[in-house]
């Protein structure tokens, strides 16, 4: 569907965003501005009700399997008491007049719940408002459900009243109400996939899916090392093989790189297999540059010493160092994660057209407003002339939020004078990414005669985020509040520190972030310390969490917390929420009865949902570790979509899975070794656990996250189940180093 043009200079504020039509470029007369208002009802950016009675409604998020084209729509309808059966879903192309738009850190119904359902409620009030008027009767005594207002058994359609609506002045966000969750009659329950059939039939859209006329297809050959640069190139063997149109070369990216493309040489053809030939054929002499000097093996080394040296506080409670000096008995174990891959099982695919100074770009991109963004810098053009249209996304995991791939397409387009399709390969996605940051930590532990936890101090090493973007040494305070200084624990003297490492690849977001190896320390760390005193690690773990409480800042022993963009009023760290879980999820997998099994759990709190893990270990027939039954137990507080939800658990549990075996992407003199599935293995089906189970609290709390939160507690539950199964503690991830998968 082509985007309908919102006019008449409409604005509605909801929670502090401005979602606004476009405004008219010159003054319009009452009569032009009552003619573009009376065409039915447009109260905000997200719905339309037709004269008709077709409601069309907005889904700014991208699709990438999580169900957002199903569960955003279904909301807005129920707020609004509209009949799915006659609404049409409208897909958002990259607008900040949609407000936040990237699909990213669990936020799209944990961040816009209550706005969403304001911006329906504003367009049902209206609706209700002009019923009214027709009929001449108070407001409050009408209903609108089942695509009409509601007068007793007399009735409206809402196409009926669409018109008159749209004439009246739009109310404030603040003042609608919102339904009662008993009036909403299709959310809060398994939701089917709007998109299902179509992608079962091979009719749905997908990144490299867009047929334009005159298309060319560019494959790159990037510089091998991040900064890297051509020195010399030879393209008359690639400029020889049939269908190979042309050969350009990419713009050097500068530090810091950012979303820039990577440089190096583009091969455009037309068709995939002559330019997949034709890069082939290229020859290409590098300047490595400095990050040429990277060694995954010796970065580990220099990890592990910075950890093993005082770092900077980012959380203090009590006096650790007299704590540790009075110990009884002291724990200490060092804990290694290795940079992971995103691996989506669509590698990144954007398509460009560039004319008349104007560029539209089709791409599977899970921000199109940065995605038009950098296309804009990169072509040297404002973004008003950048149109950023979204497909389908085949996986993403955050790897496609960087709009890098797109804007190589925008480049290549108007270089070319042709539309482009830059097309990844596997091999491209995995040498090329925006690594999950490499991690060692340090945690000690202080106990006393009796065997009680009495200090805990936590030394993490890693390159962050931050690094793509600036020129930083290591990570902030800020970067640890993803399982650490927002850790909760009952013990009376707590330090965390941070160690400083820089970063030789490009860093970014990976599905649950730095909670991948913070969850997996502490996860462990607390396992270890439950053998240590000869405690039930079920047991020993509520005891370190605590009572039931809302933690403070004080007890957290930092000044402010980031919390995941939430307030701590509205979303605390709650450790009855979290003692639950972990008692919901030992109740799941029989805990109390576990002889001849061997068990292990964890448990974790990220994006604002508490998750609890137990999961069963054995030696298959090959004498290899294999994860027999997982059970998985998570308070994500209000859940829009049951049936999306638990699938999102369930993958989260292969996905940990995956990472906790085999996930590791390994640089030698700056060249990453892995290049594709036989390389960078993913768990398969065989592998699979063969019962996962997942329980969802039922609760009528704010939301929290769903995509993300499930993986941090997985690692963490496998390796402590090794442990009672073989007696072996696995401090050092991929589990395939240790020879035991």
């Amino acid at each position: 569907m082509l985007r309908r043009e919102f006019v008449g200079g409409l604005l509605v504020a909801v929670a502090g965003r401005t979602l606004a039509a476009q405004s008219p470029k010159k003054p319009k007369t009452s009569d032009e501005a009552l003619k573009e208002r009376s065409e039915g009802l447009r109260p905000n950016v997200f719905i339309h009700v037709a004269s008709d009675g077709k409601v069309t409604l907005v889904n700014h998020r991208s699709e990438m399997g999580q169900g957002v084209r199903s569960t955003i729509p279904a909301l807005l309808a129920d707020e609004l008491g509209a009949d799915p059966g006659r609404v049409e879903i409208e897909q958002a192309d990259g607008d900040k007049k949609y407000g936040d738009q990237n699909t990213d850190g669990s936020n799209s119904i944990r961040g816009e719940y209550e706005d969403l359902r304001r911006a329906a409620a504003t367009a049902r009030e209206m609706l209700i408002a002009a019923a009214a008027q027709r009929w001449r009767v108070p407001a409050g005594s009408l209903t609108a459900r089942d695509h009409a207002v509601w007068n007793g058994s007399r009735s409206l359609g809402f196409g009926e009243l669409a018109d008159a609506a749209g004439r009246l002045p739009v109310p404030k966000p603040e003042s609608v109400k919102l339904r009662p969750r008993s009036e909403m009659k299709h959310v809060f329950r398994d939701l089917p996939l709007v998109d299902a059939r179509a992608i079962a039939t091979g009719a749905a859209k997908f990144g490299a899916d867009v047929p334009l006329e005159g298309m060319l297809i560019a494959v790159i050959a990037r510089p091998p090392v991040v900064g890297g640069k051509v020195v010399r190139l030879d393209d008359s063997k690639a400029l020889a093989v049939p269908g190979v149109k042309q050969v350009i070369r990419m713009p050097e990216p500068k530090p810091p790189y950012k979303f820039q493309p990577w440089g190096g040489v583009a091969v455009l053809a037309t068709n995939t297999w002559a330019a997949l030939r034709g890069r082939e054929a290229l020859r290409i002499e590098w300047d490595h540059g400095p990050n040429a000097v990277y060694d995954s093996d010796r970065f580990a080394s220099e990890l592990s010493r910075a950890v093993h040296q005082p770092g900077h506080t980012a959380r203090n409670v009590g006096d650790v160092d007299t704590a540790l000096a009075k110990a009884a008995k002291t724990i200490e174990a060092e804990y290694h994660v290795p940079h992971l891959a995103h691996v989506p099982m669509e590698p990144p695919a954007a398509i460009a057209r560039f004319e008349d100074g104007k560029c539209e770009l089709w791409a599977a991109t899970q921000n199109p407003q940065d995605a038009r963004t950098q296309a804009a810098e990169t072509l040297g053009i404002d973004e008003s002339r950048v149109t950023s249209h979204v497909t389908l996304l085949g996986g993403a995991f955050g790897r496609k939020s960087k709009a890098d791939f797109v804007a190589e397409a925008a480049y290549l387009a108007r270089e070319a004078k042709a539309p482009v399709r830059v097309q990844w390969t596997r091999e491209d996605d995995l040498r090329h990414d925006y690594y999950n940051a490499v991690n060692t930590q340090l945690l000690t532990a202080a106990l006393d005669a009796e065997g009680k936890v009495t200090a805990w101090r936590q030394r993490t090493a890693f390159p962050p985020i931050a690094t793509t973007f600036s020129d930083v040494k290591g990570p902030s305070a800020g970067d640890l509040q993803q399982g650490v200084t927002d850790l909760p624990l009952a013990i009376p003297n707590v330090r965390a520190e941070t160690c400083d490492a820089s970063a030789h690849v490009r860093i970014g977001w990976l599905r649950s972030v730095y909670n991948i190896f913070h969850g997996f320390s502490a996860g462990s760390f607390m396992d270890e310390l439950a053998y240590a005193h000869g405690k039930d690690p079920r047991d020993n773990l509520l005891e370190l969490f605590g009572p039931p409480r809302l933690v403070t800042l004080q007890e957290l022993g930092v000044d402010k917390l980031r919390n995941y963009g939430a307030s701590l009023d509205k979303h605390p760290i709650d450790t009855g929420r979290l003692r639950r879980v972990i008692e919901r999820v030992a109740s799941m997998a029989r805990w109390s009865d576990r002889s001849g099994r061997a068990l292990g759990l964890a448990a974790h709190r990220s994006f604002l949902t508490y998750v609890a893990v137990v999961v069963s270990v054995k030696k298959n027939a090959l004498g290899k570790i294999a994860v027999d039954e997982a059970w998985l137990a998570a308070d994500a507080g209000t859940v829009v979509n049951l049936e999306r939800a638990r699938a999102q658990m369930e993958g989260a549990l292969i996905f940990g899975m995956s990472h906790a075996f085999y996930g590791g992407a390994t640089m030698k003199a700056g060249v990453t070794e892995q290049s594709n599935f036989d390389t960078y293995r993913l768990v398969r089906m065989p592998e699979a656990p063969r019962a996962l189970h997942v329980e969802l609290v039922e609760s009528d709390g704010p939301p929290g996250g769903i995509g993300e939160p499930g993986v941090p507690p997985v690692a963490p539950a496998i390796a402590n189940a090794i442990f009672v199964l073989t007696g072996q503690r696995i401090r050092t991830l991929p589990l395939m180093l240790a020879g035991v998968v």
